[in-house]
């Protein structure tokens, strides 16, 4: 364990968060069934690149080597990657430990694919003190948004259970959050617009395939050079 890198113990420590969450924890639906963080800092010790974070989920987790590639000599790029609803104070506490942990120049952050037994509202009023969160942790920080992405299949939103994920519910929480950021001045990334339409991108009803993940990844490497300089 002493010998364990810096990015495992962040790691380590971010496994941690879920169970320091208060109140939130004891309601049964608050959480998903399993729920997971991950956070990965590459050259941790060098400080002669700026220094990029994607903050996201599963989708964030699969462009961000891509990313990486396509920022090479440019920054050095981290992720923080959870499952954890944006009102969930244990994601709060993941942003403070990573971003707190070092100096990041840009912050490329979404979320809104987890969490579907919320409401639409929940999501709208817990968003300003995820931002604020990012905000306070990285002051000097330049951000962008990235809405989220949509669905392969979206099922008709009339005939929807209530805890199930529609393109209408991703509308709504990417509407709510766009207002709140463009109100902030904040740099947008309209990633569900460069997927819609476009189901054979899709390898299952969330995610991408490689075809997909590329696409996703330039636009997101091209929303956050301009930012380096």
């Amino acid at each position: 364990m002493k010998n364990l890198p810096v990015v495992g113990w962040i790691v380590l420590l971010a496994a941690a968060l879920p169970c320091l969450a208060g109140n939130y924890a004891d309601s049964p639906s608050a959480r998903e069934p399993i729920e997971w963080c991950d956070i990965w800092i590459s050259h941790a010790n060098e400080t002669n690149l700026p220094r990029v974070l994607l903050i996201g989920d599963s989708i964030t987790r699969d462009y961000y080597p891509e990313v990486e590639k396509r920022l090479a000599g440019k920054a050095y790029v981290g992720r923080l990657c959870s499952s954890a609803f944006v009102a969930d104070p244990a994601l709060l506490q993941q942003i403070r430990l990573t971003v707190g942990s070092m100096k990041f120049d840009v912050i490329h952050f979404n979320n809104g694919m987890h969490g579907w037994q919320h409401t639409e509202k929940e999501f709208s009023d817990a968003f300003p003190e995820f931002l604020k969160t990012i905000q306070q942790s990285a002051p000097n920080a330049k951000l962008v948004w990235a809405s989220t992405t949509p669905l392969k299949v979206s099922p008709d939103a009339s005939s929807a259970a209530p805890t199930e994920a529609t393109d209408t519910r991703i509308a709504a929480r990417n509407a709510a959050a766009k207002e709140i950021v463009q109100s902030k001045g904040i740099s947008i990334d309209d990633l569900n617009r460069l997927m819609a339409g476009h189901s054979e991108y899709h390898r299952d009803n969330v995610h991408f395939g490689s075809e997909g993940i590329e696409l996703q990844a330039a636009q997101v490497a091209a929303s956050i050079e301009p930012l380096l300089r």
